[in-house]
Formats: C-alpha cells, sequence, structure tokens
C-alpha cells in the first residue's frame, strides 16, 4: 500500500527491554533515517508506572502517559507500536489503534496467532491500515517479510526451524556439557534466558505460536494454534545425546509446518523435539540462535540464521518495519489466504527411547506392539548395560502416523518391564539408512536387533525377542553359513550391515554369535 512520506509520528506502548532497544535506535539514528526520507518520531510512550527510572534516555520530544487512551485517542499519532506482550490489555490496544484508523507494528506472537482471523477481519474492515509483525517470529531473523514477499511465485513444500533460543540454548549445554536437563534449566533462568515460569519455552508453547504465523504466510491456511500437536524439551536426557551422536545427529526443537501430497493435499503443522543430521544447517545453530529453513520448488533449501530474543535484535526488526510504513513500503501482512485441510495425525519417521529393567522378550514385545499399531521398525540401537535394572535402548520407526506411534508407546508403558513411558521425537528422514548402520557400530545388542529385524523382513521368520545379556561378542569365520534354526537354539549366521541375501534357507554376510528366540 502507499503512504505518504510525511513525518510519521508515534505512540509506544510498553518501554521495557524491546521498547526501550525501539527508542534508543530511533534516537541515536535519527540523522540517518532522514537522510534516507523516514522521519519517525516517538510522540508518547505509554507505562504502567511513569515514576519509574528507565534504562534509556528520553528526549524533551517525547510525553510519558499512564493511560492507552492518550496514544489512541490522540489525531496526530499515525502508528502504534504495541511491546507490552501479553493478550489482555495489548489486544485492546491492537484492536483499539487499528479501529481508530492507525497503523500497527507489534512484536506480540502471542497475540496475532491467537486472534489472527479476528485482526483479518478487523484490518478488512480499515483498508487504509498497516499492519506489520516482524519482531513477532524469531526476533532479529527478517522471516516474516520475506515470506510475506520473496515466496509468492514459489511454492513452499516445508518449512521448519528453532524458534525459540531458551531451548536452544538449553539443548546446546545438553549436547556439548552432557548436562542434565535440571541443570541447563536452572543455567538458563541464572542467565536470564528463561523465566521463573519455563513452561512456555520448554513446552514448546511459544514455538507453537510462531510456526502458526509462520504457517499462514507460506500456505494461506489460518491454523488454530490449539490444534498444533506440541511435545516440549522437558522430557530429554544426557542419553538421548548419547544416541544421537550415535547416529551422527543432534537434537534440536524444532516447529515445522508441511505439505502433505495427495488427491487432497493436507497441511501438517506441530512442535516436536527432533533427531537432526549433523548435516543438515539446522544442526549448526547453537546457543540461544535461531534458524528457519524453507524447502520450496524453486530455490530448493534456504536457510535464515540469526539471534531469536534480545533488546537490539528484536528492536532492529520493529525499526524495520518503522522505516518501511515511513517509506510507504510496508506488504500486506498476509497476502494469501487458502483453505488446505489441516493433518495433525502428522507422519515422520520416530525415535523412541525405552527405559525398562532387562528381562527376557523385551524385544518380542516392542515388536508386537509396533506390529499391532502398524509401526514399521527401522532399527534398535543400545548402549552398553551397566545396570540391568534401569537400561534404555532406542528404536527408531519407518514412516508412520504419530497417532500409531503414540499407541505403541502407551501399550508399551503398560507393561512390567517399563520404567517410564517412552520417549517420542521425530526423526529426520534425511541419512536414516546410513545413520541406521553407523549406530549398530560394533554394538552386539545393535547388531543383533539390526539383523533380527532384516531376518524377520528379508526371510519372514517370527524373530519374537531377546535377552541382550545372552549375545556374547565372539566374531565368527566370514563365509561360514548356518541353516535358519525353527526352534530356541544357540547358532552363527553372518551378517552384511548393508545388505542381506538370501539363498534357500541359509543367510550369508559378516556374523557375530547370538542367541534368537523364534
Amino acid at each position: 500500500m502507499a503512504l505518504a512520506k510525511k513525518p510519521l509520528s508515534i505512540g509506544l506502548v510498553g518501554a521495557g527491554v524491546v521498547g526501550g532497544g525501539v527508542y534508543e535506535i530511533l534516537a541515536k539514528r535519527r540523522d540517518d533515517f532522514l537522510a534516507v526520507g523516514a522521519d519517525c518520531i516517538i510522540k508518547k510512550i505509554c507505562v504502567r508506572d511513569v515514576n519509574k527510572v528507565r534504562d534509556f534516555e528520553i528526549g524533551a520530544g517525547t510525553t510519558i502517559v499512564g493511560d492507552v487512551k492518550e496514544i489512541l485517542d490522540d489525531p496526530e499519532i499515525d502508528c502504534v507500536l504495541e511491546l507490552m506482550g501479553g493478550t489482555g490489555l495489548a489486544k485492546d490496544v491492537v484492536f483499539g489503534a487499528i479501529s481508530a484508523g492507525k497503523h500497527v507494528v507489534t512484536a506480540n506472537k502471542a497475540l496475532v496467532a491467537a486472534y489472527l482471523p479476528e485482526i483479518q477481519s478487523l484490518l478488512n474492515e480499515h483498508p487504509e491500515v498497516s499492519f506489520s509483525y516482524e519482531a513477532a517470529v524469531c526476533g532479529g531473523i527478517p522471516i516474516i517479510n520475506t515470506l510475506q514477499q520473496d515466496y509468492l511465485g514459489d511454492h513452499v513444500e516445508s518449512v521448519m526451524g528453532i524458534m525459540n533460543g531458551t531451548t536452544n540454548f538449553m539443548l546446546s549445554k545438553m549436547e556439548f556439557e552432557g548436562a542434565a536437563y535440571g541443570d541447563v534449566l536452572a543455567e538458563a533462568q541464572a542467565l536470564g534466558y528463561a523465566e521463573a515460569d519455563p513452561t512456555a519455552d520448554v513446552e514448546g508453547h511459544d514455538v507453537q505460536a510462531k510456526i502458526a504465523l509462520i504457517a499462514k504466510l507460506a500456505y494461506g491456511t489460518t491454523v488454530p494454534v490449539s490444534e498444533i500437536p506440541t511435545t516440549g524439551i522437558s522430557s530429554i536426557d544426557a542419553v538421548d545425546f548419547e544416541y544421537a551422536k550415535m547416529m551422527n545427529s543432534t537434537i534440536k526443537l524444532l516447529g515445522t509446518a508441511k505439505m502433505n501430497p495427495g488427491e487432497i493435499p493436507s497441511l501438517s503443522v506441530y512442535v516436536s523435539p527432533v533427531v537432526v543430521p549433523q548435516t543438515h544447517p539446522v544442526a549448526a545453530a547453537r546457543g540461544a540462535t535461531n534458524i528457519v529453513n524453507v524447502t520450496s520448488a524453486n530455490l530448493g533449501s534456504t536457510s535464515y540464521v540469526g539471534p531469536g530474543a534480545g533488546r537490539f535484535p528484536t528492536a532492529n526488526s520493529v525499526v524495520s518495519d518503522v522505516l518501511r510504513l515511513a517509506h510507504g513500503l510496508t506488504s500486506k501482512p498476509f497476502p494469501v489466504t487458502t483453505e488446505v485441510p489441516l493433518e495433525p495425525d502428522y507422519t515422520s519417521n520416530f525415535y523412541l527411547r525405552i527405559s525398562i529393567s532387562d528381562t527376557l522378550g523385551i524385544i518380542r514385545a516392542v515388536g508386537e506392539a509396533a506390529e499391532r499399531n502398524g509401526v514399521g521398525i527401522h532399527s534398535v540401537v543400545q548402549n552398553h548395560i551397566n545396570n540391568p535394572e534401569n537400561v534404555d535402548f532406542v528404536v527408531t520407526t519407518e514412516l508412520c502416523k504419530y497417532s500409531e506411534v503414540q499407541a505403541m508407546c502407551d501399550e508399551i508403558a503398560s507393561k512390567d518391564f517399563a520404567l517410564a513411558p517412552p520417549l517420542i521425537m521425530s526423526l529426520s528422514q534425511a541419512e536414516l539408512t546410513t545413520r541406521a548402520g553407523r549406530a549398530c557400530g560394533d554394538s552386539d545388542a545393535g547388531l543383533y536387533a539390526r539383523a533380527s529385524h532384516k531376518l524377520h523382513k528379508e526371510a519372514s521368520l517370527p524373530v519374537v525377542g531377546m535377552c541382550s545379556r545372552h549375545v556374547p561378542s565372539q566374531r565368527r569365520d566370514a563365509g561360514r553359513a548356518a541353516r535358519l534354526p525353527t526352534s530356541v537354539a544357540d547358532f552363527d549366521f553372518d551378517f552384511d550391515l548393508t545388505r542381506i541375501h538370501t539363498q534357500g534357507a541359509q543367510e550369508h554376510a559378516h556374523v557375530r554369535k547370538c542367541r534368537l528366540y523364534l
């Protein structure tokens, strides 16, 4: 929309970390902005406590007020910056500003995601109003304006990213220092990354709102926040990073929106910890860094990386919106509107960490639970057992629906050997086969599990269970073959991690001696 290039009079609501940063940038760079034709003046600042000493210098041309009506009812104010947060009074500010014909710039992802249809409707009633929210997602990364403008001629296949700096800081500490979840949470709180009540961050609710906005821009469909399946990081332990390392991967909390091809395409939007290959750009984002990876028909895979929070990174995005407004270069806030069916029961490969007290028949029980719920097992990985009373092992699945793997895990959790409900994480499909082979390595249990799965899959044998302590470590001579048994027996078999081939009733590969329970 084209706006007249005249001095832009601004009312700022909220003078905290981000609001103060915005004021400082506009004040310090005023001459530079004037030189490019952007005359932006903050006329009034509305705060709860007008007597509070601020951590930034307020110029003589700015008035501090305690009632937001002094901004909303001021005919000289063209634009309202809503930087107070929350969905209560902030909603009144945003809706009141639009209704009064004032442009709005906000960093409030929770508000925009929760009331997106109502905001759209109100903007349709006031087409002269510009609505900008670059700072609402990923702080300093200009992902909102990028999706509003640069992908209109493209077809977005998927968007995934780290959209919360607190959880990425915590997961990075767990990965590189082997720290426990409780310890890194305490450190994040001490450093100011996490709130005293960290629920919004660690349980994924913050990302939930952000991926709803990303999905709207990428696909044109409004996704109610309450309909986005969300799993946080509070159940992740240091042992999960041990297994991820065996897979040449790491763990990231990602917001994901992806199109599901088919006769009637559908859209899946979800938040989950994901086991990501170290070769993927997302894996390289550490500390409080955010990253958004967009896969599209024209551009392929493109990543946008930067600080996801902080005074000046977030303020920079707000100021960018203000400057675009001053130049009359604002984009439509939601340029595409479509109705794509939502599929919350998303399809993925999954990582399941199962905690048990070791006994006979566990693999059999897990395999039977998988079969009953339509889940194909891709591999089983297990570290060396130090305490048979407290054992963790990992099952990775073939592509299946989340509901199927959840039902499988509910069944496993009901077994006497289960110490806790299994942890479920999405597993990136990239390099799945090579990771599974590498994960088995020289582990007897890993070799056994991978081999038994292949025996079952390729030779149609009912391999139903094992006990890891019955797996000796002696190697056998390569090239020997053994007839497949039909009852419980100790036997030798050859197994190649990259392939298995059947000749009659014989298997040829490189072997270990194992006990199969058939």
